[in-house]
């Protein structure tokens, strides 16, 4: 039988990098394995996966989702140094304090900048002794399209001295997705934002981070079509089918990358995949993950 995800109840903690920030995480203890570790998107915080992430442990999986560097409850760089090998760090140490009561390294979900994080991590790691035991990417690619991606950043640019108060922030998602029929309440948008010193409200990210890890994103390109090339653990890829930042032939040029992996598309789903259709994204998840256990 599988219980009330309302009933669900999560504990937060915090783990040191290796530099000594200290990542927020947050943790549904289940019985199941393997365990389920969730990596959110650029400008998001971990509680962008709080829907998916009580639906599977309700149904006994044992969920990790935490906040990246410079993200939601995790510590700012100093200087605003970002860099893509800090975050592949942070979530191999993660990935480490993830695993299974048996032993059984975790599923990595990663969605847009979580799934490439992902895909660097496996495609790097000893063939051997990957860091997850499975991968999930949310509507990611080695490569994306330009226009999606641009229309991203465009929002996240688009307010730099904040909200004068929650409503006019839900003012503001609600423009930028008018495919939502539900507004933004207060209660969810506090996780989101934080209070600045001029009293307005901030993205709960460091804005610093448009200079940095935005601005080295094509750099990095060659190493992620390298790194998927040699992931051998199993893959799925979910996608929105209205998405702007993932297309077909962005999923074709992947499927022949990593010829092993599934591909799913989601019919009512944008690039915000979780948001847009979790109950189809929390199934496919976890009918993965159920195959991964019998195995």
């Amino acid at each position: 039988m599988v219980a009330d995800p309302l009933t669900a109840r999560s504990a937060v903690s915090h783990v040191a990098a290796a530099d000594g920030i200290a990542l927020a995480l947050e943790r549904w203890r289940g019985e199941r394995s393997p365990s389920l570790l969730f990596a959110h998107g650029f400008g998001q915080t971990r509680h962008a996966w709080n829907g998916a992430a009580r639906a599977l442990a309700a149904q006994g999986y044992d969920a990790v989702t935490f906040d990246a560097r410079g993200h939601g409850g995790s510590d700012w760089v100093p200087r605003g140094e970002y860099h893509m090998e800090q975050f592949v760090d942070d979530l191999l140490r993660v990935a480490s304090v993830s695993t299974s009561s048996d032993g059984r390294r975790p599923v990595m979900v990663g969605a847009s900048m979580g799934g490439l994080l992902g895909l660097v991590a496996a495609g790097e790691a000893d063939p051997d002794h990957p860091p997850f035991s499975a991968l999930v990417l949310v509507d990611i690619t080695p490569r994306w399209e330009t226009k999606g991606v641009e229309r991203i950043l465009g929002f996240m640019r688009a307010h730099p001295d904040g909200f004068a108060d929650y409503d006019a922030a839900a003012s503001a998602i609600e423009a930028y997705l008018p495919h939502r029929r539900e507004r933004k309440t207060e209660a969810q948008l506090k996780p989101l934002l934080r209070q600045g010193d001029d009293g307005r409200l901030h993205w709960h990210w460091d804005p610093a981070l448009l200079d940095g890890v935005v601005a080295e994103s094509e750099r990095y390109q060659p190493q992620l079509f390298q790194a998927a090339a040699r992931v051998k653990v199993p893959v799925l890829l979910l996608s929105g089918a209205r998405s702007d930042v993932v297309s077909s032939h962005t999923v074709d040029e992947f499927l022949r990358l990593v010829p092993h992996a599934r591909h799913v598309s989601l019919a009512d789903a944008t690039h915000m995949v979780a948001g847009d259709a979790n109950d189809a994204f929390t199934n496919e998840v976890a009918s993965f993950a159920e195959t991964l256990s019998r195995s």
